[in-house]
């Protein structure tokens, strides 16, 4: 070869500049040359010589640390590493995997077949098992589904899996849950510090809990089964400073509207979004759920908010496991930091047919609409429909459009029924919504958040227009591959049902 090769001494170091591709040596004194190349053509250099270097002693201060991020310290710490940076790939031990009835088939075919028909998982303690899409349907391979995850539980002896038999009525089976990513949370699954995987992408959502958490494939789920572990790539980190007083006609769904309609539904590829702020610190449990559960659509790996009072409290009686929450040091390096008053804000939408369409909902005044869906991961909780009753309340008019209620869990649908609204002088949710004229709360399941099979409640089978409290707004996401979709707070979704067109609800808060 024409450029001269030579080996580096153990002291050379190769600094990557990752804004403009180059590489940069370390600084010295000492003078070094590359020799020339005889052929002038192949000027391609191979490597270089380092200066010889005096042997670096320990600090006196102690050891030098770089600084890291939250999902930094939770992946170090599960991969028994003392320090991670952004890049770096690990084998990271797993602390609660889930799956549903959509991707479980799938991950325990994976598993059978690269570890053995008769093997048994890493964990049974570990894995949480909760059949929620395709739940309330006659489509016979959507029932079969559920009939494999409990053959395979059986098999295993899984601990956590929320079985449904009754499909008549769900009230009748004491196990089932619903929505995955709201029962993981009411159930105790979540806890700070931990790592968190699930076959579907808005796992994300137990970030709230200051975890690391976020969807993986059936492949990778296959293994974990089986290892406990898995091979993760580092992600870098956006930080979002959220301050000022949050109106009373804003929903946490406005702020991650915001957000996404800000940095585009690619803004954040593979990187972690760790939301701080005052506004935040403010927010409930349900609420930073909201947050976190919409980073994926924003391309995000993880979303997480730093574990606090709200957060202990929350997990007093539902968990009994220890945890150990971590926090950004203040010297952790973020890719990129965004800043925002948030009593500047007002109600937001995202139009058809993507999720960073953002748009002020008072913008879109004019569209008229066909129906309104309140429920899924994302806006089916006890708070959302409060949200919705309280906006109902305020009217004492009824819905002019049908309005679909799909509580995210069984105890959500027991507190649609049994809480008192504040203000209502003692009235439920569900009498509220009967008042108003919306649909009987149905049972709680994905819905039609994802279309499912054709006799799924609400499913979108026409093209409408709908305002909906879910997550995405693709073409054909709920159905009819015509449909269109307003993405919305339960505020904004309830105040679109009382007229008939996309509404402000300030035109019913104030």
């Amino acid at each position: 070869m024409a450029s001269s090769s030579v080996v580096a001494p153990p002291s050379s170091s190769f600094i990557s500049n990752k804004r403009d591709g180059s590489l940069s040596f370390f600084s010295s004194p000492v003078p070094f040359s590359i020799p020339k190349c005889k052929k002038q053509a192949l000027r391609r250099i191979v490597s270089v010589m380092a200066p010889q270097q005096a042997e670096r002693r320990p600090a006196t201060t102690g050891s030098v640390k770089t600084g890291m991020t939250m999902t930094e310290k939770i992946l170090a710490k599960a991969s028994e590493k003392p320090q991670l940076s952004p890049g770096e790939n690990v084998w990271v031990n797993v602390d609660i995997l889930m799956t549903h009835d959509v991707c479980g088939p799938g991950s325990i075919g994976i598993f059978k077949k690269e570890f053995g028909q008769n093997a048994k998982v890493w964990n049974r303690e570990k894995i949480v098992i909760i059949p929620d899409h395709y739940i309330f349907t006659s489509d016979e391979r959507a029932n079969r589904n559920v009939d494999i995850l409990r053959d395979f539980c059986m098999e295993q002896n899984i601990k956590y899996f929320y079985d449904i038999k009754d499909l008549s009525n769900f009230k009748a089976n004491p196990d089932y849950k619903g929505v995955c990513h709201i029962a993981l949370a009411q159930e105790g699954h979540c806890r700070p510090g931990e790592v968190l995987l699930g076959t579907d992408s808005h796992t994300c959502t137990a970030g709230a809990f200051g975890q690391f958490a976020t969807g993986i494939g059936n492949t990778d789920a296959g293994f974990v089964l089986g290892a406990g572990k898995l091979l993760l790539k580092v992600p870098p980190t956006l930080r979002f400073v959220m301050d000022g007083e949050m109106p009373d006609y804003l929903l946490a769904k406005d702020l991650i509207l915001q957000i996404i309609g800000e940095i585009s539904v690619s803004g954040a590829t593979y990187k972690s979004m760790e939301f701080v702020g005052s506004t935040v610190e403010n927010l409930s449990m349900e609420e930073r759920m909201t947050l976190c559960n919409m980073v994926v659509e924003a391309g995000g790996k993880n979303g997480v908010v730093p574990a606090d009072g709200t957060t202990y409290k929350y997990l007093e009686n539902r968990t009994s496991v220890p945890y150990e929450p971590v926090y950004s040091d203040s010297q952790a390096r973020f890719l990129s930091e965004y800043r925002f008053d948030i009593s500047k804000l007002e109600p937001l939408v995202a139009k058809p047919h993507s999720p960073d369409k953002r748009a002020l909902a008072r913008e879109c005044k004019d569209v008229k609409i066909d129906r309104v869906y309140i429920g899924s991961c994302t806006g089916g909780k006890t708070e959302d429909f409060m949200a919705a009753a309280k906006i109902f309340l305020a009217s004492g008019k009824k819905v002019k459009v049908p309005t679909f209620l799909v509580p995210a869990t069984q105890k959500v649908w027991m507190d649609v029924y049994s809480l008192p609204v504040p203000g209502s002088g003692g009235k439920t949710c569900s009498q509220i919504f009967e008042e108003a004229g919306c649909d009987t709360p149905t049972s709680p399941s994905c819905g039609a958040c994802l279309g499912g099979p054709k006799d799924t409640y609400a499913r979108m089978n026409e093209p409408k227009v709908c305002v909906s409290t879910t997550n995405r707004n693709f073409p054909g996401r709920m159905g009819h591959k015509e449909g269109q979709i307003y993405l919305a707070s339960p505020y904004t979704a309830a105040a679109s049902a009382l007229t008939g067109f996309v509404t402000d609800p300030r035109e019913f808060l104030q």
